[in-house]
């Protein structure tokens, strides 16, 4: 699937504007929960449109074989996994990567809360065909 990048990219820009006011009021610190609960009444108040925990089915070889939920998909076209860990390990890239391919989508944001500077926490996360 292709997206129209300038939409993808705008998308991002709002998504990491609301990021970074809901840690600029919470700090770091909480549980992931309820960072996703302040980065919806922010995407709220911004007008952004956005899905919670959108549900994704899985497919092995055409079969269905699971179902799995994405933390945020905002306006249809971009992921957002949202952590509040230590660091970002390479279990939460490959998180990301694999909601990519069951989405057909190319572009998502990893964003880690848990950090003093919200910069410092957000990671671009792109599909690349093999």
């Amino acid at each position: 699937m292709n997206e129209p990048s300038e939409q993808v990219d705008q998308l991002a820009y709002q998504v990491v504007g609301a990021a970074i006011e809901v840690h600029r009021v919470l700090g770091a610190g909480f549980l992931e929960s309820v960072y996703a609960k302040a980065i919806a009444v922010e995407l709220l108040l911004r007008g952004v449109a956005f899905e919670i925990e959108h549900p994704i089915s899985l497919r092995y070889k055409g079969q269905p074989v699971g179902d799995a939920r994405l933390d945020l998909l905002v306006g249809g076209l971009r992921i957002v996994e949202l952590k509040a860990v230590e660091r970002i390990i390479p279990i939460h890239h490959a998180q990301v990567i694999n909601y990519l391919r069951a989405t057909e989508l190319q572009l998502g944001l990893l964003i880690n809360f848990n950090v003093s500077k919200l910069t410092d926490g957000i990671e671009r996360v792109v599909l690349t065909s093999h």
